[in-house]
């Protein structure tokens, strides 16, 4: 019988609470909506869908479920029980292993079946499961880190399946107990009843060279290995005192070469080292990592200091961005120079600076202007207005929703980790900031799982006085890897960039997750917010001004003050005690941005805390007196004419200041305005100009500028459940679709089932070598029923042997409207 349909009863006879629990954990299988249950079964067993499924698995449900996968067969609805699988899983119990075997159901990975054909009038009260028919595809090769079978290699591995039968004859000459083979099948089947049970094997490397059982260690939890010239060291069965071990088990057939450099250890093999069971390391609670540490005090210290820290650095950032924007390299992204500019102006390392030009960018604060090939500040930027929480709150929900990982910078292209920002490695250039290197569409889901990991820890080692765990990378990585074994290396890749990052925002503090960090992970921003609000420190709006022309803050600014004092003198220093230095320089790049000396002056005391000191004020009073004295101007171009009369009318009348007139002379005014528009503004006013000079008559395209859409970030938790209403209407349509009727009456309710039940049969068939029937449009649009033996299926073809004709053809797949198992239509 066919999965699917299987599948899809079983799904039809829940409740709507079970089905809404399954929407809940699979939300992928009602987006979109689905009409009737022969199709929620088709999404449920596709591929993707499983593989996500198998992603949320924790190690426990994994490793029954791979249990399951090996201990049954899905073409020969070879079905298995708690009570067998039990067996095979060292440290279970029959009702644990059922309780998991429910919990999968529950996920329609599993289906309950009946007992198999011929099994004992016991069996009728055990439950027993086959896996959704795609599992195989979406496991591997190595489920549950075990090899493939002898018979399986023999049939896949053309070298080994010609060297099976020599390899067993000359065992067989040489007196070990295994019986000759003259096929490879037969060698095949000798060779896995030669390694079947841990006391064969245990004689068999009763002789073998030392370091051998070190050396089959290494296979215990996966089954293949990297050996160098594998295929020419398995050619030779020799018995000298100076083989190596992977020679000896290469000439023995315990290890199959698979390449020139691979080889597998078999299933038998595999399975005889774990001492005949699958699995040999089942836990149903997760490790409990040895963790030190830290005050409550301590951690909350750290991250006010790190949120002010970078809400300071990320002001400055963008100040020094609006005052000039930052260039692109050729291939993206900001170079090295660029970098080590604003390091220097923010006196901060490489590294730290592409952190934040990455928080910025993620964040909306800094955008590309494709027209300079530059990272500029939008226009009318709403953070900067913001009070210092709600500043911190966007930069959070920016990183959380964001699919970009701004440790990655200074990371080389393969991602490697450890290497400084700027070199270079044998691979490649490393990933520069704002390049499309760091993007990793499943940057949200990881970080949303490490800040949930983080507070499953810290819950779990709360200790009465409030001290809090300090959790590294590694012990975060052994709880993930427990959690979500599936995720493991994607977890591995990432976790110590993300660990890095979350402090710099300060969800992280002196190593432990913070209060700010806990309410992300329950996904309540609000009570973060209002946990910091009450110990952040205020923002100053003071100054001390110094007689050597120094300023110094004695806490951390207010944004508006911090990004004035950026203007009128030179910050120095790194911390909340920043120093602003007055000089020259400083006070005229003040006076050229629109202050003059008594309005410079009266900034300074309305923000000091001290009197202005005698020098400061001279320097103010002495650079504006010689400010000014030449004046620079933009002009792009000029009018020109003897009537200064006229031009005065043009000057102070109102429907020419959209040009910017400004008069230089009786009889020439500079327009900021281009001489043809210049022009067409005089004509609209009656006038009769005439445009001198040799500007390009084309015209020119200029790229409007949008009206500022709001940047602020909405962070959206992933993986969310489906909302109320949607999983109402979606159980409505299941429950009004009629039941299918016959085996053909699932493909006509909708393509998406029709192409998983005929997938299926034809894999099914193609593993088992049957025939099929198949209705087969010509191109004439007629329909042939014809009945062949499918050989293989790929690139939306498949290639086809017809008995009848005894001929061999390839169909294009959308030209089989309808297919069935050929002993099917005769039962």
């Amino acid at each position: 019988m066919s999965l699917i349909r299987a599948l899809s009863k079983d799904l039809e006879a829940r409740s709507d609470d079970s089905l809404r629990a399954l929407f809940a954990a699979r939300p992928d299988l009602i987006s979109p909506a689905v009409p009737d249950f022969p199709a929620l079964a088709a999404r449920a067993s596709s591929r993707v869908s499983v593989q996500r499924a198998l992603e949320r698995l924790n190690r426990p449900q994994m490793q029954v479920l791979e249990t399951l996968h090996l201990c049954t067969n899905t073409d020969t609805e070879h079905s298995a029980s708690a009570a067998g699988l039990r067996k095979m899983i060292s440290g279970a119990t029959i009702a644990t292993v059922e309780q998991i075997l429910g919990a999968l159901q529950e996920l329609a990975l599993v289906h309950r079946v009946p007992p198999p054909h011929g099994a004992p009038a016991s069996a009728a009260k055990q439950r027993f499961y086959l896996p959704v028919g795609c599992l195989k595809d979406v496991v591997g090769l190595y489920p549950a880190g075990l090899g493939r079978s002898y018979t399986e290699l023999v049939r896949l591995q053309p070298a080994f399946a010609q060297r099976a039968v020599q390899l067993v004859s000359e065992l067989h000459r040489s007196g070990t107990a295994i019986r000759d083979a003259t096929t490879p099948m037969e060698a095949a089947l000798a060779l896995q009843h030669w390694t079947s049970s841990p006391e064969a094997l245990r004689d068999i490397l009763a002789g073998a060279p030392e370091r051998t059982t070190a050396l089959l260690a290494r296979f215990r939890n996966w089954a293949m290995g990297a050996v160098p010239q594998a295929q020419r060291k398995a050619s030779v069965l020799t018995e000298a005192s100076d083989v190596g071990p992977v020679d000896w088990l290469l000439a023995r057939g315990l290890l199959v070469p698979l390449d020139a450099a691979h080889v597998e250890l078999p299933h038998s093999v595999g399975l005889s080292l774990r001492g005949g069971v699958i699995i040999n390391d089942f836990a149903l609670s997760p490790p409990v990592p040895e963790l030190g540490r830290t005050t409550a005090m301590l951690r909350r210290n750290a991250a006010m200091s790190a949120i002010s820290e970078t809400l300071r650095l990320v002001g400055e950032l963008l100040h020094s961005v609006r005052d000039q924007p930052l260039a692109t390299l050729r291939s993206g992204g900001v170079g090295v120079r660029e970098t080590r500019r604003l390091g220097e102006v923010l006196r901060v390392d490489q590294p730290r600076v592409g952190l934040l030009l990455e928080l910025c960018g993620l964040a909306g604060l800094i955008r590309l202007d494709v027209d300079s090939s530059t990272w500029a500040q939008p226009e009318q930027l709403e953070w900067l207005g913001l009070p210092r929480q709600e500043q911190w709150l966007w930069l959070v929900n920016a990183w959380l929703a964001s699919e970009r990982v701004p440790s990655l910078v200074g990371q080389p292209v393969n991602g490697a980790q450890g290497v400084p920002a700027g070199h270079r490695t044998a691979s490649g250039s490393t990933i520069v900031a704002l390049s499309a290197e760091p993007q990793r569409p499943d940057a949200p889901v990881i970080r949303k799982r490490v800040l949930e990991i983080l507070h499953e820890l810290t819950m779990e080692a709360a200790a009465p006085d409030g001290a809090a765990p300090v959790l590294d990378a590694a012990a975060v990585l052994q709880r993930a890897e427990w959690a979500q074994p599936r995720m493991a290396r994607r977890f591995s890749s990432l976790i110590r960039g993300i660990l890095a990052e979350a402090e710099l925002l300060g969800l992280v503090g002196s190593g432990a997750l913070t209060q700010l960090g806990s309410a992300f992970a329950e996904d309540n921003p609000d009570a973060a917010l209002a946990i910091l609000g009450e110990h952040l420190p205020a923002a100053l709006n003071h100054v001390l001004l110094q007689a050597d022309l120094t300023a110094v803050a004695p806490g951390y600014l207010a944004p508006g003050l911090a990004e004035k004092l950026q203007v009128v003198a030179d910050p120095e220093g790194q911390g909340p005690a920043t120093i602003y230095r007055f000089s020259e320089a400083s006070v005229r790049r003040a006076l050229d941005s629109g202050y003059d000396a008594a309005g410079l002056l009266e900034f300074l005391r309305e923000h000091s805390a001290t009197a202005v000191p005698q020098p400061l004020e001279y320097l103010v009073e002495d650079t504006a007196s010689r400010h000014g004295r030449l004046r620079v101007g933009q002009a792009a171009s000029f009018i020109q004419s003897d009537d200064a009369t006229a031009l005065l009318e043009l000057l102070s009348g109102p429907r020419a200041a959209a040009l910017g007139l400004v008069q230089i002379a009786p009889t020439v005014l500079l327009s900021t305005a281009p001489p043809r528009e210049a022009a067409q503004v005089l004509r609209s006013l009656g006038l009769s100009p005439s445009v001198d000079g040799v500007e390009d008559p084309s015209l020119r395209l200029r790229r409007s500028t949008a009206p500022q859409e709001n940047l602020r970030p909405v962070y959206t938790p992933p993986g969310s459940a489906p909302p109320a209403e949607d999983v109402d209407a979606q159980l409505a349509v299941l429950r009004q679709a009629g039941p299918p009727v016959g085996h053909s009456a699932a493909g006509r309710h909708g393509s998406e089932t029709a192409t998983q039940l005929g997938l299926e049969a034809l894999q099914r068939a193609i593993r088992l070598k049957q025939r099929i029937s198949m209705n087969v449009v010509d191109s004439l649009g007629n329909a042939n029923l014809e009945v062949v033996v499918p050989i293989s299926v790929s690139g939306g073809r498949v290639r086809v042997f017809d008995p009848a004709k005894e001929t061999e053809r390839v169909l294009s797949i959308h030209r089989i409207i309808d297919i069935e198992a050929a002993e099917e239509l005769r039962q």
